[in-house]
């Protein structure tokens, strides 16, 4: 992006000022007393200037001088400009653009520093003693009353409202300047709430995938263990079994990990995200583990989302890898119910109620499932039944009612 030069002449000149304000405003104040005493050697055609002029310098001096504290006392600038732009056209003085520079000054600074009230007030106070001033002057006596007045108001109407629109459009770059920050900052925030939610997902995603197929792993290799002796044949497809479920972990750890070192450019085709309809091999690896599964279904099947059905895939998964880990039992039953537009799970084992582990409704696995039925607009309960053993019940939307799938 390039810029004129008029441009960077002014952004020096900005950044000059900002950095020696009392060498420009020093610079500003000679220039005006310079030009207050050039107005004040002005007359009229056929007057007579005044005798003296030592007064009117005097006074022109402090006025320009008290210009010196426009940034820290505006209302003090311009009571003291006014007092002695009027005295010196009581004494005869023309009122001149070139004699009331000071005053000029004196107001924009006014309208550019303070509010809008104190603008009007001192404005006001300031136009009226003035005009007044050059209605009874002597040096205007043979000009017509309505040039004698409207001359002083149409110049000090000048940088009131000047010092308006610049502060307006201080104010303007100002409000301009927060929103940018503002949105730069809710930026930030969004990314970093974006970043800690696919940490949360990943961590999930992960403790599914390793979770689940290590507690299989270690509850077929102490089964064949057990068996070793007694029933080698059983051993032998035990083994087997435990073959497949590490060879399952490793491709699904292996996909979760391509889609993070994924970028967006790359295109490389990725494993379909787990549903119910690997169920039945779910339900094969439990029983490898000793553990059995029956499953019924209630109502018509109807059509998942591909969020929901990884939702509903991931529960049941870690429902009963919950079974093989805590429960004191060799059974467990999964009911689906579908509801309308609801599909509704429980997984359920038969474990005594005295054997029930008091911590499994608090882990992290619990807290994933209730976590991924409420990122699709579900609920999730789990904890031991009355009668023995531990339940996970929850209510899926067949739709998701939030946007934002996930997907394995």
């Amino acid at each position: 992006m390039t810029t004129s030069p008029e441009r960077r002449y002014t952004d020096r000149l900005e950044e000059f000022s900002e950095r020696h304000p009392f060498l420009v405003d020093l610079a500003l104040v000679l220039a005006l007393m310079g030009s207050a005493t050039l107005g004040a050697s002005l007359t009229l055609p056929g007057a007579a200037p005044p005798d003296d002029d030592r007064l009117a310098v005097a006074l022109m001096g402090v006025s320009c001088l008290a210009l010196l504290k426009h940034r820290t006392h505006p209302r003090l600038t311009v009571v003291v400009n006014a007092l002695c732009a009027t005295l010196v056209i009581a004494q005869g003085y023309l009122l001149t653009p070139l004699l009331l520079g000071p005053v000029m000054a004196s107001l924009y600074w006014l309208a550019t520093l303070t509010e809008r009230s104190t603008i009007r007030a001192y404005g006001l106070a300031t136009t009226v003693m003035l005009t007044l001033a050059a209605a009874f002057s002597d040096s205007m006596d043979h000009v017509a009353l309505l040039l004698r007045t409207i001359g002083p108001v149409f110049w000090l109407m000048l940088p009131l409202a000047a010092g308006t629109m610049t502060r307006l459009r201080r104010a303007y770059l100002a409000a301009t300047q927060a929103r940018a920050d503002h949105a730069e900052r809710t930026r930030e925030e969004e990314a970093r709430l974006r970043v800690t939610e696919e940490r949360m997902r990943i961590a999930r995603e992960l403790h599914d995938v390793v979770a689940h197929h290590l507690a299989l792993a270690n509850a077929q290799a102490g089964t064949a263990e057990h068996l070793a002796l007694a029933n080698p044949q059983q051993t032998q497809r035990i083994l087997h079994d435990l073959t497949g479920t590490t060879s399952s972990a490793l491709r699904e750890l292996k996909a979760t990990l391509g889609l993070l070192r994924q970028t967006d450019d790359e295109g490389a085709p990725l494993e379909p995200a787990p549903g119910l309809a690997r169920l039945p091999e779910l339900v094969s690896s439990c029983a490898s583990a000793g553990i059995t599964v029956t499953v019924t279904t209630e109502g018509e099947p109807q059509p998942l989302s591909p969020g929901v059905d990884l939702t509903a895939f991931r529960i049941v998964q870690e429902a009963l890898t919950n079974v093989t880990k805590h429960a004191a039992t060799q059974t467990a039953h999964v009911r689906f119910v579908y509801d309308g537009s609801r599909l509704l799970i429980t997984v359920t084992d038969e474990g005594p109620p005295t054997e029930a582990d008091p911590g499994a409704g608090k882990g992290f696995g619990v807290m994933g499932m209730r976590e991924r039925a409420h990122s699709i607009g579900g609920e999730l309960r789990a904890g031991p039944r009355p009668e023995g053993g531990f339940e996970v019940s929850t209510a899926l939307p067949l739709q998701p009612s939030v946007s934002g799938e996930e997907t394995g």
